[in-house]
Formats: C-alpha cells, sequence, structure tokens
C-alpha cells in the first residue's frame, strides 16, 4: 500500500482510508469487526469516522461507530498503529447547543469521542460541515485549545467550499492557530466539482486531500440498472441519507453513465469499483481515498483500485461521461 504526505505535515498516510459509516446500522459489530481486519491486513491503517455515525440512524444510534471502532481498536491492541480521524459538528440529541461548531460543543463532543473511542488522543479532528451560525474565529480557537492540550494532534474540515476553506485558513494564520491541515471533500467520476477550487487551493496551500464517495455510494458499483428502483438497505434507503443519496445520483443520467463506464471496464476484464478508486487517486492533490464497505467481501475490489493504472481512453471516457452529465445550480459553492 503506497503512503502519501498527509499536505505539509510530518505524517504519511495510506493511498486508501476505511470508511466506517456503516458500522452499528447496516453492519452489525462482528461485520464490522471483519471489515477492519480485511483492511488492515491489506495495509490501510488509516480510519475516518465521525461522531453522529452510523449513517442513517438516528439520535439512537450516535455514537455507535466510534463505540465499535474503539473496541475494535482495544480487542487488537491496534491503536498506536493506527491514524485515527473523527468529526464533529452534526447534531447528536435534540437538544439546542448538541450541534454545530461552538467552543461548547467542540469541547463536549472531543471529550465523548475520546471516551467511546476509548483513546486518549484524536490522530485528526475534522469539522463535519460549515456551521454558518458560529464565527470561525470561535471554532478555530477552540480547536487550536485541543491542539495545544494534547486531545488533539491535527485538525480539518470536510464539505468545506474553496470560499469557506480561504477565509478559515487566512483567519488561523491572521491569529495564529493551528490551522485546517486537511479537506475532506466528496469526489468521484460522477462528480468533480472540487476541480475547479477546491483542489487547486488544496494543492497551492499544501492540505491534505481526503476524498469521500469514490464509488458514489455504490452507484459506481455496476450493478444498477435504468429504471431500477433503490434497492433497500443500501445507502439509497436509509433515511434521510438516503433521500441524500437518491438527490446526488439516482437519475436517468447517472445510471446511463454508470452503464457505459461498466461495459468499459468489462471489456478489459476490470470491475468498476476498482476502476473509480483508481481514477480518484490518478487525480493531482489527491492524497487519500475513502472507501466504505458494507460487508468484508466488498474491500476486495475497491483495494485493487490503489494498484490499477488507468489506459488513456478509459481515463478519456471517464472526462467524456463528466461533461456530459446535466449541472445544477450552485448552492453553498457546490452543484
Amino acid at each position: 500500500m503506497e503512503h502519501r504526505p498527509l499536505g505539509r505535515t510530518g505524517v504519511r498516510v495510506p493511498s486508501l482510508c476505511l470508511g466506517t459509516m456503516t458500522f452499528g446500522l447496516q453492519s452489525d459489530e462482528a461485520t464490522s469487526f471483519a471489515i477492519m481486519d480485511g483492511a488492515y491486513e491489506a495495509g490501510i491503517d488509516f480510519l475516518d469516522t465521525a461522531d453522529v455515525y452510523p449513517l442513517g440512524g438516528g439520535f439512537e444510534t450516535s455514537g455507535r461507530t466510534e463505540e465499535v471502532i474503539g473496541r475494535w481498536m482495544k480487542e487488537r491492541g491496534l491503536r498506536d498503529k493506527l491514524f485515527v480521524a473523527t468529526k464533529v459538528m452534526g447534531r447528536m440529541s435534540p437538544a439546542k447547543n448538541d450541534g454545530g461548531l461552538s467552543r461548547h460543543h467542540i469541547v463536549r463532543g472531543v471529550e465523548d469521542s475520546l471516551r467511546r473511542l476509548q483513546t486518549d488522543v484524536i490522530d485528526l479532528y475534522q469539522c463535519h460541515h460549515f456551521d454558518p451560525h458560529t464565527p470561525i474565529d470561535e471554532t478555530l480557537r477552540a480547536f487550536d485549545d485541543l491542539v495545544r492540550q494534547g486531545k488533539v494532534r491535527y485538525v480539518g474540515c470536510s464539505n468545506y467550499p474553496a470560499f469557506r476553506l480561504g477565509k478559515a485558513l487566512s483567519e488561523s494564520a491572521r491569529l495564529g492557530l493551528a490551522r485546517f491541515e486537511t479537506i475532506q471533500p466528496r469526489y468521484n467520476i460522477l462528480y468533480r466539482e472540487i476541480e475547479t477550487e477546491v483542489l487547486p487551493l488544496a494543492r497551492q496551500e499544501q492540505l491534505g486531500v481526503l476524498v469521500y464517495n469514490p464509488i458514489a455510494g455504490g452507484m459506481l458499483s455496476g450493478k444498477y440498472k435504468p429504471n431500477q428502483e433503490p434497492e433497500e438497505g443500501t445507502r439509497f434507503t436509509l433515511g434521510k441519507a438516503g433521500q441524500m443519496y437518491q438527490w446526488r445520483y439516482w437519475n436517468e443520467a447517472m445510471i446511463a453513465a454508470c452503464e457505459q463506464l461498466a461495459e468499459a471496464t468489462k471489456e478489459r476484464d476490470l470491475a468498476l469499483p476498482t476502476v473509480a478508486v483508481a481514477w480518484v487517486l490518478q487525480q493531482p492533490g489527491v492524497t487519500s481515498s475513502i472507501i466504505g464497505a458494507s460487508k468484508p467481501e466488498q474491500l476486495k475490489a475497491t483495494v485493487a483500485g490503489a494498484e490499477l493504472k488507468l489506459d488513456p481512453e478509459l481515463s478519456q471516457l471517464c472526462d467524456e461521461i463528466w461533461w456530459k452529465l446535466p449541472r445544477r445550480p450552485v448552492i453553498e459553492g457546490y452543484r
């Protein structure tokens, strides 16, 4: 497994990171342990999670994924061999202040995550989304305190458009605070909006780029056909998360594009998830691709993407498909 520099830091992480949002809902604890075992055996010593996971749950399940990871790390004795990232921002309960990026919530959130993960330090602590209701300097000062206290080693953000990321970086520089060292955006063959501004900014500022959704929530698995209904138990049917994923990907144009890609990969005796991950890893500025699974056997195809080099014709087809997809209005910097 190739290891790449995490931005300008001295840390190196594998080109693949294990995403864990299925643990505790789509995947029970035994299955989750098996997925983590398989990833670690494949050379993936980088885990990404969030306090609100598992995906598709509610307040009653929030924190369950971190608890599963904590028990696995303790049972396997692997904490010191792993780079562990988690996130804060999402609402954890109906309480008015139990969400967002205020100092109040961040201070409580990190203590809860440390307890659930059964560790004394989080390697990378990230803002899950931008919080328009909290001044960015309040968030950055709270994060800086956590770094100085030794509870967090590095801080980063997820789902920030370029103008929000640029503002955060300038404020941390002006105030002399720990800055975001990473950005975690959505990125795949079917969704390339970050190429316009986020990726160029990340390269200029030497940020680690940890992309999620490399197989578009399963759309780039190659199993969906035109006029097919979303499959129960997948990300396309899990509560509010299912609605979000259907809005992102479930339309005729996306399904047709995946069908075209599936035919091209089949001609080359390749799996579409393998090609999708390989494509992401070959884009300039990408540090690591976050791959997920609800079953251990699903890792085989995505892990293989770390070793595959796409031929020029297949790369060109990926470009052609992207430019043919319909565009959406810009919302908070993204389409």
